[in-house]
């Protein structure tokens, strides 16, 4: 596979994923979860982005819990159809998340947007990353977008099979400064 071919990339990813059972799906993001606890950037972070999974990705929905009961500010993206972007805008409930415009759950139009750069942590799904940070994404840009506002720590989010040794890359593609797994915290290392 030519390292250029971002779709022939997202093929073999997905179906690793496919190939990935619930019960191991969701083990492995219990892992995830603690191995995000014992990070020292965890407590620290007053304020953290999270995501809604879609059913292949890592399970995140016990970091939004854990983040609300520990009184952080908690954001989600949501697509804003108007400038063709996604925002991040704060719930104080995960009853505020409502389907949005591409299948995943998003904050309710009533939920506050915060603002990108006042962000502590910023958790990014993908569907694979590499060694020095790059994320192969869904294919629209639209999380580029997003990270290209974020003054945070970026943590890639995922599972341990969807880090590979290098991904290509382009220049509108921010890399993330850490990446999580069940097994591992990893710092980037920017080459």
């Amino acid at each position: 596979m030519e390292l250029s071919d971002k779709p022939a990339w997202r093929g073999q990813m997905r179906e690793r994923l496919r190939a990935f059972g619930a019960e191991a799906r969701a083990a492995a993001s219990r892992q995830l979860r603690d191995v995000l606890a014992a990070q020292p950037i965890w407590p620290r972070a007053a304020s953290v982005l999270c995501f809604a999974p879609f059913a292949e990705e890592p399970d995140i929905t016990g970091l939004i819990n854990e983040a609300l009961r520990a009184n952080k500010a908690v954001a989600l993206p949501r697509y804003e159809s108007g400038p063709g972007r996604y925002e991040a805008a704060q719930i104080t409930a995960r009853s505020q998340l409502i389907p949005g415009q591409f299948g995943a759950l998003e904050p309710a139009a009533g939920c506050p947007s915060i603002p990108l750069n006042q962000l502590d942590l910023i958790l990014v799904p993908g569907v694979a990353f590499d060694l020095a940070g790059r994320r192969l994404g869904r294919g629209k840009g639209f999380y580029d977008r997003l990270l290209a506002e974020v003054r945070g720590h970026k943590c890639g989010v995922a599972f341990d099979m969807q880090i590979v040794a290098q991904l290509p890359e382009e220049p509108h593609d921010v890399r993330v400064d850490s990446i999580l797994t069940p097994t591992r915290w990893l710092a980037v290392c920017a080459d």
